[in-house]
């Protein structure tokens, strides 16, 4: 194994990651509520966020089964990881063009930088096989993951202290700063990108010949793992119950900064609060591995779908900045830990001849179902004149998805797996 290469690998996740932190997550939610949406009520502009979150993630939902199958079929994984990368980064660097009332130009800069990212990433996450030996490919993908959260985090602090201490940088208020915020996150992102895109090399293959497009090819492979489904009964019970839950995961994610900036909290007290949460899930994630291995994975992830539910209601009557803390303290001590559980559920329930089909079909139809929570989240905080409702119907995925989970009996699902895998089940897709 190549370590420098496999460093460089971790080190595009160490940059990238500052696009889900400061754009996504933390900065460019508050500066929406409060620039870019200006004049308009507060609530719509939380609900237009919320639409601009479902369109952004039905566009990466649309595209993703088609990119899969340019990434197995072409010899041009780099070329499109550079591509989407670079999109990304200009959408955040324009993004410090965004002025007051311009709320539809921000939105359209943050679907594009979306699509940029999640494109990218399904590239990137393509060459973890060829970088790294197969006994070695879940510790590498595992550092992948924490050195994002770290890298991601320490953008997030440095932009934190841009917009608290604007003077200190030269800035002339907090406007200035947060603009030059997102310039520092494409700015980031293209630094530590630089050693993979000098160090990795595409495999020396021919391009697989296909009959079919890449469109026909990737929505037929997703129509294939959906109809071998119905012989893993359990599996299917806890992608219910994962897309109903996750769902609301990704929702309050989303969402939890631009609904506290609604509310009256101070923006540096929202951007302090998720450079907690981004730390706190590091050891809170080893947690509930630890957690798993005492009461089984299954009941870890209960109670932490039922710590979920008591967000949501405490989000419903948050109304200071203490509450915001809180609330960001009680999702960076579950988050990562429902995440990781939940695939490792997963993994469990799939047949082993299997593994790169289903977790394709997983992260796809995640993606698939994170399109409704934002958009019911915003229809439902438009309807009623008040996020509050908004932020409460959440708790309609939390309890869809602790219901159904009950129904799940894992050993049972091994059990399928291990029956399929021993008939030689292997329906493929002929190109």
């Amino acid at each position: 194994m190549n370590k420098k290469l496999v460093r460089s690998w971790i080190l595009y996740d160490w940059g990238n990651s500052a696009f889900a932190t400061t754009i996504m997550a933390a900065v460019l939610p508050i500066y929406y509520s409060q620039v870019a949406a200006r004049g308009i009520d507060s609530h719509l502009a939380t609900s237009y966020w919320g639409y601009s979150q479902s369109i952004a993630v039905f566009l990466v939902a649309i595209l993703a089964p088609i990119l899969g199958a340019i990434s197995d079929y072409s010899a041009a994984k780099k070329q499109f990881l550079r591509f989407f990368a670079y999109m990304g980064m200009i959408a955040s660097v324009l993004l410090a063009f965004v002025g007051e009332g311009d709320y539809v130009f921000a939105s359209i800069l943050m679907i594009i930088g979306t699509v940029g990212f999640s494109g990218g990433n399904v590239f990137y996450d393509a060459f973890l096989p060829e970088i790294a030996d197969r006994d070695e490919i879940d510790r590498v993908s595992a550092y992948g993951f924490a050195f994002g959260y770290v890298g991601g985090g320490i953008l997030l602090a440095i932009n934190l202290l841009m917009i608290l201490k604007y003077d200190w940088f030269g800035f002339p208020d907090e406007g200035a700063a947060t603009r030059a915020a997102f310039v520092t996150v494409g700015i980031w992102w293209f630094i530590f990108s630089i050693p993979l895109f000098r160090r990795v090399k595409e495999e020396k293959r021919s391009p697989i010949r296909k009959k079919e497009s890449y469109i026909t090819i990737g929505f037929k492979r997703v129509g294939n793992t959906l109809r071998s489904l119905g012989h893993y009964k359990q599996l299917l019970i806890f992608l219910l119950a994962f897309w109903m839950y996750n769902d609301g995961i990704s929702t309050i994610i989303k969402m939890a900064t631009i609904y506290g900036s609604e509310i009256g909290i101070a923006s540096n007290d929202l951007i302090a609060a998720l450079l907690i949460t981004q730390f706190i899930g590091i050891p809170c994630t080893f947690f509930f591995g630890w957690f798993a291995s005492k009461i089984t994975a299954k009941k870890a992830l209960t109670v932490a779908l039922f710590i979920y539910t008591g967000i949501v209601i405490l989000g419903y009557f948050m109304t200071s900045a203490v509450h915001f803390y809180l609330l960001a303290l009680c999702v960076g001590a579950v988050q990562g830990g429902a995440q990781a559980l939940s695939r490792s559920i997963y993994g469990r329930m799939v047949p082993s001849h299997k593994h790169a089909e289903f977790y394709g079909f997983y992260g796809i139809s995640s993606k698939f179902a994170a399109i409704f929570g934002p958009f019911i989240f915003a229809f439902v905080g438009q309807l009623t004149g008040s996020s509050r409702m908004g932020i409460f119907s959440l708790i309609f995925f939390f309890i869809a998805g602790i219901v159904l989970l009950q129904f799940v009996d894992v050993k049972q699902g091994e059990e399928e797996a291990k029956q399929k895998t021993d008939e030689g089940d292997s329906t493929h897709v002929t190109v």
